[in-house]
């Protein structure tokens, strides 16, 4: 029997896949939660095979990427599986980034859900189809790679921050920011923050 814990902020969401998963003869749901401190006092308290998990787990809130990092350094620690809605790029890297096995998403066929949670039980790597992809384009020679930080840049370009807000939420100097902005602008051949947004949303690699 495979023993799960689920991780997602939205109590309906929860039961359902809670009825779903447990209409499995091998696979049994041992605990629900919302967030961090739940998911580790269930994990500690359970040990479960393998953990569920959403990304989006509230605003203010630890992310599943966050949940999945400390999840990963418990003694004896559960393989994560992520379930999400997202699939762009920066969401992508954090989660595997941060130890988990495997990345579906939420309008997957029941059938590709159970087959990945088995898989991750196994140790095995579960990729949807267009994450496999992303990686794969990421990986490809003569690939333009958007780092971390750049990610990061992009995201409070999204929000319509300037340089000296940037420089405040990064906890660096707005002459850094100006290099990073540089290097973002030549990667995805723009020349305006505007137009770096819309290249990003476009290439996927930040979330709408």
């Amino acid at each position: 029997m495979i023993r799960l814990v689920l991780v997602d902020d939205h109590p309906v969401v929860r039961a359902g896949l809670r009825a779903l998963v447990e209409g499995q003869d091998d696979l049994t749901v041992v605990a629900d939660v919302d967030g961090l401190e739940p998911a580790l006092e269930a994990v500690q308290r359970e040990h479960p095979d393998v953990v569920l998990m959403d990304l989006n787990l509230g605003e203010g809130r630890p992310g599943g990427a966050q949940v999945t990092a400390a999840l990963r350094v418990l003694p004896d620690p559960p393989e994560v599986l992520v379930l999400t809605t997202y699939d762009t790029e920066s969401d992508v890297l954090r989660a595997l980034e941060a130890g988990a096995r495997g990345y579906l998403l939420k309008d997957a066929p029941p059938a590709e859900l159970f087959a990945g949670i088995r898989a991750a039980a196994r140790g095995e790597t579960v990729l949807a189809p267009s994450v496999a992809a992303t990686l794969v384009r990421r990986a490809a020679p003569g690939a333009t790679t958007i780092t971390e930080r750049e990610v990061e840049v992009l995201e409070l370009l999204a929000r319509g921050l300037g340089n000296k807000e940037m420089a405040r939420e990064l906890f660096v100097s707005e002459a850094t920011v100006k290099s990073h902005l540089s290097h973002v602008y030549t990667k995805l051949g723009v020349d305006t923050r505007a137009g770096a947004v819309a290249a990003a949303l476009d290439r996927r690699i930040i979330r709408r």
